[in-house]
């Protein structure tokens, strides 16, 4: 029988998996399992209740409000019961927020956290994968800063947990070029060409679009493609920028977060308009020398409730487990080798070690240790001497056997 497939008039073998999607293979997934714990355990530690959304819904729920960018991305096809169009998840905050409004339909705060594999029909770049381990915390109820706060804080503490030593905040807020877009009162059209241009930070043709608008609002979306850098720009947008009540808040907002963020180097870019038709005040996300791409990404999204009949306050952020894990440091724990056999008072030493959470690696009869297979470094083993089982030092110094 061949261990292949014919497939276009070429056999592929039949281990060969889709494009961008991979197994998690015994060293990486133990990374990932002890991250996806600690970071569980520590949002509960801050009140975040674990949820399980299904990976398929109906897409009439699953994307709307999520903008096109989404919607591109989610695989979908035919429910044979109902007919109807079903989509696996491409990202897990829509559901969150369906359960927050219709679900669980509670009053006042309401933080949630979750963790479950998105699928993507397209990768989010050429490396991407498209089977990503997502976990995120989302917090509802409460538009005041204090919220975006906790949230930044937790975000912040989620990368210093899995062992990043340096954790550059980057920050936005769709609130101040809102506010001078309401001043320019442009067309649809052209308000999309302006927010191209400053995504682009593209100064020339920012010029030319901007010459039907009047001199200071000119002058505003010219300035804001250049307010990018440390927290000092924050004092150089109140002097360039219009003092209208909508930017000024934003400007107040982003200066508490600065404080009391946690990270530890924080850089602002006023026209950086990621995710600007989907978040409603502060966005962020994480940046790392050991990456090109993004680790976290976040913000405030208080419209996303509104089409489940509850438009409730909302700020959250989500990782992506298995590129957060790779960035983490390495690790090989340690374990205790005990020998082949089924004497009771062996039996008896192994099994309080594990009840202890020890790691015992009891060898099977005829089995040998290949240093190339082996996740564990033994530095202790369990030998016989003087009518008992003890444990000792390995004789290998503590390494691979």
């Amino acid at each position: 029988m061949l261990p292949a497939v014919r497939t276009g008039g070429h056999f592929m073998p039949r281990w060969l998996l889709p494009e961008n999607i991979s197994d998690v293979l015994p060293r990486e997934a133990r990374r990932v399992e002890h991250l996806r714990r600690a970071l569980l355990d520590l949002y509960r530690g801050y009140g975040y209740e674990l949820v399980i959304p299904p990976l398929i819904e109906h897409t009439d729920s699953l994307l709307t409000g999520t903008g096109n960018d989404l919607d591109l991305r989610t695989f979908k096809l035919t429910d044979q019961s109902s007919g109807r169009l079903l989509g696996l998840r491409a990202d897990t905050t829509p559901q969150v927020a369906r359960i927050d409004a219709h679900i669980l339909n509670r009053q006042g705060v309401v933080r949630l956290c979750y963790v479950g594999s998105v699928l993507h029909a397209r990768p989010v770049h050429p490396l991407a994968a498209r089977e990503v381990l997502q976990i995120g915390a989302e917090l509802y109820g409460l538009a005041d800063r204090s919220a975006d706060i906790e949230v930044l804080e937790l975000a912040t503490a989620s990368l210093h947990l899995a062992g990043l030593s340096k954790v550059r905040l980057d920050l936005g807020h769709t609130g101040v070029v809102r506010g001078i877009l309401e001043l320019a009162q442009a067309t649809t059209s052209l308000v999309d060409d302006l927010l191209a241009s400053l995504s682009a930070k593209d100064i020339p043709t920012l010029q030319q679009q901007s010459l039907p608008l009047s001199g200071d609002v000119r002058t505003a979306l010219l300035a804001l493609a250049r307010l990018n850098g440390g927290p000092e720009v924050l004092d150089e947008a109140r002097k360039k920028l219009p003092a209208t009540t909508a930017i000024t808040a934003a400007l107040d907002e982003l200066a508490v977060i600065v404080e009391r963020c946690g990270a530890d180097d924080v850089s602002i870019d006023l026209s950086d308009l990621h995710g600007y038709r989907y978040h409603t005040g502060v966005t962020f996300a994480v940046h790392t020398a050991a990456s090109p791409h993004s680790v976290l990404r976040g913000g405030r999204y208080d419209d996303i409730g509104k089409v489940f009949g509850r438009a409730r306050p909302a700020v959250g952020f989500s990782i992506y487990l298995r590129e957060l894990a790779e960035l983490a440091p390495a690790d090989t724990p340690r374990a205790i080798l005990a020998p082949a056999g089924d004497e009771a008072r062996l039996r008896a030493l192994i099994a309080q070690l594990r009840a202890a959470g020890e790691i015992v690696v009891q060898s099977l009869p005829g089995e040998t240790q290949q240093v190339h297979e082996s996740e564990f470094v033994f530095d202790s083993v369990i030998e016989h001497s003087a009518g008992a089982w003890k444990v000792v030092t390995s004789r290998n110094n503590g390494q691979k056997t």
